[in-house]
């Protein structure tokens, strides 16, 4: 009996052993799947955002690199900062800068309201189709990735020139005698930022919709809801995720933009993307450029805020069903 009991503690002491190793191979998995994504935008986020901000509080000389650097070492022992606050004050002082931010995030939100009044009927009517069909629209909603993104924003320049497509087969059905201005405004660069990013408001929409179970309709006509009501209190509601993820996708990048404002706004377009250039290129005032980018990064963090305290009481909700 003896000899049964060591044996006995001899194998669950190695069964333990075994758990504690198939425990770490888990745990070591897990961090290994957290830490890729999070490695991944600490190299390229993270520290090109920090070295944009160091060069923000530097002051613009004639050189390479254009600006001075902030720490410099005192006999070789003491280590001197210089923070130069000049860039900020002058970027809060100067209506161009305040104007091109404020353009920049009224044209970006009629962009992503346009997009998501586009959008959501599409990803809907998506859902809506079975088998082959339902693949087909996909593709078709990808498809335009498939072409150079300057080459579809230059075939706008087409269709919205004085002689382009549009004003040529206005003139032609006598609707207009003169061509119109679609060129070289707001109203372009609006035009070309919902072509541009409406897939980005699509494909979110489309997997929040299509885990919507199509009972709770049946349940609302069954008590007496209408179609269309019952799309707005049932579907709507339970699409919130995919609504707050395609409006992040659209807007945040849309407020930077910075191709479609140069060849289809020209220069009426004053949109911080090309503010931005300038600096950076032709004015060669790196320190000034960063301040702006570190203060756009300001801007579009408040929008992130206010869609992540929109999220919680949803996502508290959701924990206590699945409890």
């Amino acid at each position: 009996m003896k000899f049964f009991y060591q044996k006995r503690q001899k194998i669950e002491a190695l069964w333990a052993r075994l758990l504690q190793v198939e425990r770490l191979k888990k745990l070591g998995g897990r961090f290994l799947l957290i830490a890729l994504p999070y490695g991944w935008h600490l190299l390229f986020f993270l520290v090109p955002f920090l070295i944009v901000l160091r060069i923000s509080f530097a002051e613009s000389i004639i050189g390479s690199p254009p600006y001075a650097e902030i720490f410099s070492w005192i006999d070789g022992t003491f280590l001197q900062v210089k923070l130069n606050l000049g860039n900020y004050l002058f970027v809060l002082e100067d209506e161009l800068y305040l104007k091109s931010y404020l353009e920049s995030l009224k044209i970006a939100a009629i962009a992503t309201s346009g997009c998501l009044l586009l959008g959501y009927p599409i990803a809907y009517g998506i859902t809506r189709v079975q088998g082959v069909g339902r693949t087909i629209l996909l593709m078709l909603v990808i498809l335009p990735f498939w072409t150079s993104f300057l080459i579809r924003i230059y075939a706008w320049i087409g269709l919205l020139s004085t002689k382009g497509l549009i004003n040529n087969a206005l003139i032609s059905i006598g609707l207009i005698s003169e061509p119109l201005t679609l060129m070289d405004n707001n109203f372009a660069v609006t035009i070309g930022l919902i072509y541009s990013y409406l897939p980005f408001m699509i494909l979110p929409l489309y997997a929040s919709l299509e885990k919507i179970d199509q009972s709770y309709l049946e349940a609302a006509y069954d008590l007496g809801c209408k179609p269309l009501k019952a799309f707005f209190q049932v579907i709507v509601p339970l699409s919130y995720r995919g609504i707050i993820g395609g409006v992040m996708l659209v807007f945040i990048p849309a407020v930077g933009e910075f191709v479609i404002p140069t060849l289809l706004g020209g220069s009426d377009s004053i949109m911080i993307g090309k503010i931005l250039w300038n600096e950076f290129f032709f004015n060669n005032d790196w320190p000034l450029a960063s301040s702006l980018v570190v203060m756009l990064f300001i801007v579009l963090f408040i929008p992130i805020l206010f869609f992540q305290k929109i999220l919680e009481p949803h996502t508290d909700s959701d924990n206590e069903e699945s409890d």
